[in-house]
């Protein structure tokens, strides 16, 4: 993977000179020009949609450089396989955004540029940024961008991401020529242009990503350590525990083609637009080797004299074959938005149409009854035909208040509103989405699963209050406090199957943000109480802390800006949702806790001219609390790391 790095690199630094060289022909030798992030700005196409051309810098501080949330294009917080890259789920409840068809398997969005947030540029001059994070037990992330202006009214730029990963237990942890397990690679390509009359404007881009993760589905509990199977966070040997797969594999690729175009025909109170949305993603699993997996829980078994009620078996059952698994799905979407929108001072619209057309196919393997060697293929296909209507209003007075609302709804089924008002940092929001099922919770075609459901939609209502807002120049507070009731709640239950349940799924919770400066020391703080009594399966910790107290100043005579602190994560003991790699999906899980456990970073973040870095040792609390910590069942988090990252940003 570090030869994929340094091969990219060297091309990319040569198109930056390029750039240069093109410039500098513009540009003449004697002209004194100095860039600068001030000459580097950036916007987004649903700012430019909603009538605000806001053209903004970049962010070169060094918030949250560390914070390994930040290196993703989602930071907010999930439960993972705990290490960089990996599968993921929301930590917390949201009710899908998507309404109408959707596929469902979801585990690496937050790691896939999304096509609606992307940052598109105007520069002065090129502009290239290099991101690099390596860690001392095999997490890398890197990604390089580099945009410039065609013309004064023309940008264009193309990014690539790699994140990849060391498998951390199991036989294959300790060589080092096996023990590479995660490879996701993406890349984006984009062009903002604007008319010379400011009428027109065209946002393009085109997203990819591979994603390659070798699945070992968990350790399998060290009976040699403990006589509890059912109690692994007592592991003191968690390395060389086995693992339940040795020869799978998940595959994924997703390309997404997004075009946006505006059109002014009276200023910004009368705008039509249209936007094109193509995309695919295919999902492949594989395990070419079920005799290995078959030998290694009997031999299990054997030892600790247990039978498969002790251990919940990653293949629980053989549909088409016991020698192999190859199970493929396959899904495309093309959605056309027809709308008009318009911006006056104290108010704006928004109305539209979307037309989705969706196909999902479905492959899994059979042996042929007369050569169990030679396999073909079981297929199904289906079609989706859609139509969707929807709107937003929004009326302000200044910025002391604010009234929104929007809904959508798709012909014949479901639909969302939303609601939110504000008077000065006070706010409250009102939502419900009725929901359809996911074509995953829906059917599955797979060697280990097969069911076909006709579940009822789904319903979520949401009800939060908060306050948001600064208390002179050094503090800030957002409080958030809501409740939820899910109504024909879908989720995949303890045979990692899905499920509906007839009755509701209540929750509630808070939480409060709070940062302070006492001179050069600032003091960041989230707390989050989630209290699901009344929802027993949705299952999210009772608390998550996340502190931060550093030191912030110059040194070296103001030559070196700097930050070190100390960072702890910290949620409080649950039964988080175990992974089922077959189908992608985290499910409900009643005989594996995971232990409440803080996660301490010491860092130390610093800006040098045109360059972020830091450095931390990450978890310095390892093995003094607990010999292992758990973020998902059978899936231990990192280990201490020495971990060192930089942005390299060239603005010329």
């Amino acid at each position: 993977m570090k030869k994929k790095i340094i091969a990219f690199i060297l091309p990319f630094l040569g198109l930056l000179f390029l750039s240069q060289a093109a410039y500098s022909q513009i540009i003449d030798d004697t002209t004194k020009l100095y860039y600068s992030p001030k000459t580097t700005l950036q916007l987004y196409a649903q700012d430019v949609l909603r009538g605000r051309y806001l053209e903004q810098p970049i962010d070169t501080s060094l918030s949250n450089l560390q914070n390994e949330r930040y290196w993703y294009n989602d930071t907010a917080f999930y439960q993972h396989l705990g290490n960089t890259g990996t599968a993921a789920q929301p930590l917390f409840y949201y009710p899908p955004q998507k309404i109408g068809v959707r596929l469902g398997k979801n585990v690496f969005d937050r790691y896939a540029y999304d096509p609606y947030k992307i940052n598109y540029f105007n520069t002065r001059s090129p502009y290239t940024h290099l991101f690099y994070v390596q860690g001392a037990r095999g997490e890398q992330v890197f990604e390089g961008l580099h945009t410039r202006n065609i013309t004064p009214r023309w940008n264009a730029g193309a990014a690539y991401q790699i994140i990849t990963a060391n498998q951390q237990i199991g036989p294959a942890a300790g060589d080092r020529r096996s023990r590479s397990f995660l490879d996701n690679q993406a890349i984006k390509v984009f062009s903002h242009y604007r008319s010379e009359n400011e009428n027109y404007n065209l946002f393009f881009n085109f997203t990819y990503m591979g994603v390659e993760q070798v699945e070992t589905g968990g350790i399998i509990p060290d009976t040699t350590v403990q006589d509890d199977v059912t109690a692994p966070s007592i592991l003191s040997r968690f390395e060389e525990a086995p693992v339940q797969l040795t020869t799978a594999l998940n595959e994924e690729t997703r390309n997404n083609f997004h075009l946006m175009q505006i059109y002014r025909l009276a200023k910004e109170n009368l705008k039509v637009y249209h936007v094109l949305d193509w995309r695919r993603q295919q999902n492949r699993f594989e395990d070419t080797t079920l005799t290995n997996y078959r030998t290694t829980i009997q031999s299990y078994l054997d030892a600790s004299n247990g039978s498969l009620n002790d251990v919940f078996t990653i293949y629980p059952d053989y549909k088409l074959s016991r020698r192999r698994t190859i199970d493929i799905t396959n899904y495309k979407e093309l959605q056309n938005t027809f709308g008009v929108t318009g911006n006056y001072k104290l108010s704006s619209y928004n109305a539209y149409a979307k037309l989705r057309n969706a196909t999902m196919a479905y492959s899994a393997q059979s042996p042929l009854p007369t050569d169990s060697t030679r396999f073909v293929p079981v297929d199904r296909s289906d079609a989706y035909n859609q139509v969707l209507i929807g709107g937003d209003i929004r009326l302000m007075y200044k910025n002391l208040a604010e009234l929104t609302g929007e809904a959508e709804y798709q012909l014949g089924s479901d639909y969302r509103v939303k609601g939110r008002a504000r008077i000065g940092g006070a706010f409250a929001t009102l939502e419900r989405t009725l929901f359809s099922p996911s074509r995953v919770e829906d059917y599955m075609l797979s060697n280990h699963f097969q069911w076909d459901n006709d579940f009822e939609t789904s319903v979520t209502d949401r009800i939060g209050v908060g306050y948001a807002g600064a208390f002179g120049t050094r503090q800030y507070v957002k409080l958030n406090a809501h409740y939820t009731n899910i109504k024909r709640h879908i989720f995949f239950n303890q045979n990692a199957e899905p499920q509906q349940l007839s009755g509701n799924q209540r929750l509630w919770g808070a939480d409060l943000s709070h940062h302070i400066r006492f001179g050069p020391v600032y003091f960041k703080n989230l707390v989050a109480y989630t209290n699901t009594d009344e929802a027993d399966k949705v299952r999210i910790p009772d608390f998550l802390l996340e502190s931060t107290v550093y030191i912030e100043g110059f040194l070296f005579k103001q030559a070196l800006f700097s930050q070190l602190g100390v960072q702890t994560t910290y949620m409080s003991s649950y039964y988080a949702d175990a992974y089922m790699p077959v189908t992608q999906q985290f499910y409900v899980q009643d005989h594996f806790q995971v232990q409440g456990y803080p996660v301490v970073d010491v860092f130390l973040n610093a800006d040098i001219k045109t360059v972020n870095l830091f450095v931390k040792m990450s978890h310095v609390n390892d093995q003094l609390l607990e010999p292992v910590y758990f973020v998902t069942p059978y899936y231990p988090g990192m280990r201490r790391s020495f971990t060192f990252g930089l942005k390299w940003m060239f603005f010329d």
